[in-house]
């Protein structure tokens, strides 16, 4: 026995004394080899991951060569025998089964189908499978397909321009009701009203007799309701609060945008071809553009002008930059001049000076 201890300690120097005349590089790959058989496997299964320890394949009873018929066939046959609802306590094949346990199967069968019935979560289980060290990815691949929805992203953005679409045209159709019972109540408008009424004999009272004999509330109801049709159809009301267009709605937008752009397109190579190549002269279309342009209105803004302001425009030939140039200073002067005179901006310049929101008084206790 003494002998063999000898021997033992003899090879173990010999091993050591091995080790310290190797390379420290060399050293680390042969400590690796030996304890290679004694460190723990890589394994792909990791809980929380599809079927968790458990192996999809396994759980449904099938082969990775499986067809999307067998799985299945597979998982509505382990459905039966396991679904809350079906299971019966000491049936043939579940013997030591509780309620909870086949519970818990039922929910991994159905992971289980639902990882191998689609084609790319199949895939990626298949790929995890072969690749157990990848970690990380197994993780991203896993939740990226959680947490992506499952409705179709053109759906949503569809409902999303429609209900856009929706709460434009109402908003609009809210903004022009405010706007004619605003102008059903100015006197200008309503006398005007009135007298097409008369004209056109939608306010001539006739006897009534009988049943069919109206309250004056009701006779005051239907006047006030004609006064109302005709102050909407007359009046041609522009800019923010001007009747509401399906058109102008986004989802139309959208829809005819390439047709919008055609006649953009054919627009301003027109222009480029008539007044910059041709030297043409503008006529008053193009003179009101130019001067909308320079004064950076949208089309609706400019539409709610008057046509005495536009014809003032047009006297003074804005169109011309150096005429609008001098016109701009113009506004500003006057601006300027209407602010330096109006007693309310005195006042707000006097508070300024004596009291100022940056002054503060302190109160002594």
């Amino acid at each position: 026995m003494a002998t063999s201890m000898v021997r033992s300690h003899g090879v173990g120097a010999g091993f050591a004394g091995c080790l310290r005349t190797v390379n420290p590089w060399w050293r680390a790959a042969v400590l690796l080899l030996v304890s290679a058989p004694f460190l723990p496997t890589v394994t792909a299964l990791v809980e929380g991951l599809y079927c968790g320890t458990d192996v999809c394949y396994d759980v449904l009873g099938v082969t990775r060569e499986a067809s999307k018929a067998e799985i299945a066939r597979a998982y509505r046959q382990l459905a039966r025998l396991y679904h809350p609802d079906r299971f019966r306590t000491g049936e043939p094949g579940l013997e030591g089964e509780t309620q909870e346990s086949a519970h818990k199967k039922f929910l991994l069968v159905a992971t289980a189908y639902e990882t191998l019935k689609d084609e790319d979560t199949r895939r990626d289980y298949d790929y995890m499978l072969d690749h157990p060290e990848e970690y990380y990815q197994h993780y991203y691949a896993y939740y990226r397909r959680q947490l992506t929805p499952k409705v179709d992203v053109r759906i949503v953005i569809l409902v999303t321009i429609c209900a856009i679409s929706i709460f434009q045209y109402y908003s609009w159709h809210s903004s022009y009701n405010d706007a004619i019972n605003y102008l059903v109540t100015v006197p200008k408008y309503r006398i005007q009203a009135t007298e097409i009424a008369k004209q056109q004999g939608l306010l001539n009272r006739t006897k009534e007799k009988g049943k069919n004999r109206r309250t004056k509330e009701e006779i005051r109801e239907q006047e006030e309701e004609v006064i109302r049709d005709i102050i909407k159809n007359k009046i041609d009301i522009k800019g923010g609060y001007q009747k509401p267009n399906l058109s102008d709605i986004l989802l139309c937008q959208i829809v005819l945008f390439p047709y919008y752009l055609t006649n953009y397109v054919a627009w301003y190579v027109s222009w480029v071809y008539r007044f910059t190549i041709c030297r043409e002269d503008y006529g008053d279309e193009e003179k009101l553009y130019i001067i909308r342009r320079y004064m950076k209105m949208s089309q609706s803004q400019f539409d709610s002008v008057d046509e005495n302001t536009k014809k003032s425009f047009m006297e003074k030939r804005l169109w011309i930059k150096e005429n609008y140039e001098v016109y701009r200073k113009e506004q500003e002067e006057e601006m300027k001049v209407k602010m330096a005179t109006d007693p309310r901006m005195k006042r707000y310049r006097r508070w300024m000076k004596n009291e100022g929101p940056g002054r503060l008084t302190f109160i002594d206790d």
